[in-house]
């Protein structure tokens, strides 16, 4: 059964801003776009890079070392869809940001 981790206050990302957190032994970054919050991992697959300090425009984040562009709603590679980055479901309850972990 899918659990939920709170991992960060909802003020501690502002809009246009996102956090770098640990689970499940790997990071993942949490992007706040107008309100809406997004996980994915912080790892392009291409070469390595932190997604977290890419450029977020239009529902992707784009990858500051190569310019590989992820949707930020499912982790898939925007140039051809079949090569995925993990995604994960977020919640806001109140002022928590809680993280849906997958079952292991």
């Amino acid at each position: 059964m899918p659990r939920r981790v709170t991992v960060a206050k909802v003020a501690d990302i502002p809009d246009g801003g996102n956090v770098v957190v640990s689970v499940l032994q790997r990071d993942v970054a949490i992007f706040n776009v107008k309100g809406e919050f997004f996980a994915i991992d912080d790892f392009c697959p291409h070469m390595g890079a932190s997604l977290s300090g890419g450029y977020v425009e239009d529902g992707c984040v784009t990858c500051p070392w190569h310019f590989w562009r992820f949707r930020l709603a499912d982790g898939a590679w925007d140039d051809n869809p079949k090569v995925k980055i993990g995604a994960y479901p977020i919640h806001v309850d109140g002022a928590d940001v809680q993280l849906e972990l997958p079952d292991v």
